[in-house]
């Protein structure tokens, strides 16, 4: 067989944009708009606050935006900040095959990359579509192996994703795309133990880095391995114990992993989603306060305990995984936005009290978008909620105008409204864009 690392590079940089459908680039605009909503709602996170501490005073020329931010950085630091900033409220986009955060590394590099060389919105937007191809095609081969041993697959994967995202926007022939690939490779990184720590965030904004890090590399001819995904020592066979090469190269320029991509309603781990999805409609359909509440069971699928799985989060992030909180907070706000993350909410004594009365338990004919809670009242009545597909999955998709909601109850915090309107607008027309960039420094403090 042909090298897959090359057949991939090959697509990429034969790619035109005329060949990508106009459904799919809405989907790449839908994917740009949302991942910016997180970014700039992000942006001032305590996480935040202590990374560009740590990093600004080490940072070169001011090359990029960090969005929501009046600082400027260097494309590298920049795209490491909005990437960490981006995934900080875990509000991010997911590609449910994989439960790849695919914007996080791509739109990160990508657009510090615009701000510092002219990138047309067309071109921007073919390589959004682009990038989100490799990675999620490069994690479709490896999961789930790759993800159950403990990598986190953002980072892993994504590395490669901004690698060719970039790689297409600089113009790499096909051997330099093949060495950005392999750079690539060799940097993936990410860790699952870091979950619930500011380490979540900093994957998709270390692979952001390393991934436009290894197309200017390979730019100027620095060399690797023309195998850096499928060699006998490469990524995948490395980091994994599956490899399916057959889901890089099968369809390849014919269908688009970012079609498939979704946008979460919740701020939290995406299989938490159904679980809350179920306690809010509980919630709005009998009135509840939470008070009335004796015991809550979930029956869920293996993953929502692995990951969610614990039962006194002390911090907001904590919360993030944390079935038991999550469950309280849709039971009490009827929500599970930011708001309902913070450390204040998890610490409340309200909340700690609910969230103690809820079990959750592994039923191995749940899919992983579906979940039954039952709720038992004070007053002996038994209340269910069967959820078939989460809100905000494929089967019930977020529309164009939740979209621009989300994006507005997140920005709105950071920006003044007539600002939010002007970000948000550009946006939605990015690849109509003489400039790309213009969206970042618009969106600068």
């Amino acid at each position: 067989m042909e090298e897959v690392t090359r057949i991939l590079a090959r697509y990429v940089v034969e790619s035109r944009f005329e060949s990508i459908p106009a459904t799919t680039r809405h989907h790449a605009t839908r994917t740009f708009v949302n991942w910016l909503g997180c970014a700039i709602g992000g942006s001032h996170h305590e996480g935040m606050d202590i990374a560009l501490a740590a990093l600004a005073p080490m940072a070169g020329a001011a090359q990029a935006s960090v969005l929501g931010r009046s600082e400027r950085l260097d494309i590298l630091h920049a795209a490491l900040l909005n990437g960490i900033s981006s995934h900080m409220f875990d509000f991010d986009d997911t590609h449910l095959k994989t439960v790849i955060h695919p914007a996080g590394p791509v739109c990160s590099a990508i657009l510090a990359l615009a701000e510092h060389r002219p990138v047309s919105g067309e071109d921007f937007v073919h390589a959004l579509v682009l990038g989100v191809e490799v990675e999620c095609r490069i994690g479709n081969s490896v999961y789930p192996n790759h993800y159950d041993t403990g990598w986190h697959i953002t980072g892993t994967a994504g590395v490669m994703g901004a690698a060719a995202a970039c790689g297409k926007l600089l113009g790499l022939n096909e051997q330099q795309m093949v060495w950005a690939l392999g750079i690539a490779a060799t940097q993936s990184s990410g860790l699952r133990e870091m979950f619930g720590t500011m380490c979540k965030p900093f994957h998709p904004g270390n692979a952001a880095k390393n991934g436009l890090m290894s197309a200017l590399l390979a730019e100027k001819n620095f060399t690797s391995s023309n195998r850096g995904i499928e060699a006998p020592r490469g990524f995948a066979h490395v980091l994994s114990t599956k490899f399916d090469p057959s889901e890089i190269i099968d369809g390849l320029g014919s269908t688009f992993e970012i079609d498939l991509n979704t946008y979460k309603p919740f701020a939290c781990g995406i299989v938490i989603h159904p679980i809350i999805d179920a306690c809010v409609q509980l919630r709005n359909e009998h009135k509840l306060t939470g008070d009335e509440i004796e015991s809550v069971l979930a029956k869920v699928h293996p993953l929502v305990l692995e990951l969610t799985g614990k039962k006194t989060p002390q911090t907001g992030l904590e919360g993030k995984f944390s079935v038991y909180h999550s469950a309280a907070a849709g039971f009490i706000y009827g929500a599970a936005g930011e708001r309902e993350y913070s450390d204040a909410v998890v610490r409340d004594t309200k909340v700690v009290a609910l969230r103690d009365k809820v079990t959750a338990v592994v039923d191995s004919t749940m899919h992983e978008d579906q979940t039954l809670v039952e709720v038992r009242l004070k007053d002996g009545r038994t209340l269910s909620k069967y959820v078939e597909a989460a809100i905000g999955s494929l089967k019930r998709p977020q529309t164009d105008a939740d979209l621009e909601a989300k994006f507005r109850g997140l920005a709105e915090d950071v920006l003044p409204k007539a600002q939010v309107d002007k970000v948000l607008g550009l946006a939605w027309k990015v690849g109509a864009l003489a400039s790309a960039g213009d969206v970042a420094a618009a969106a600068r403090k």
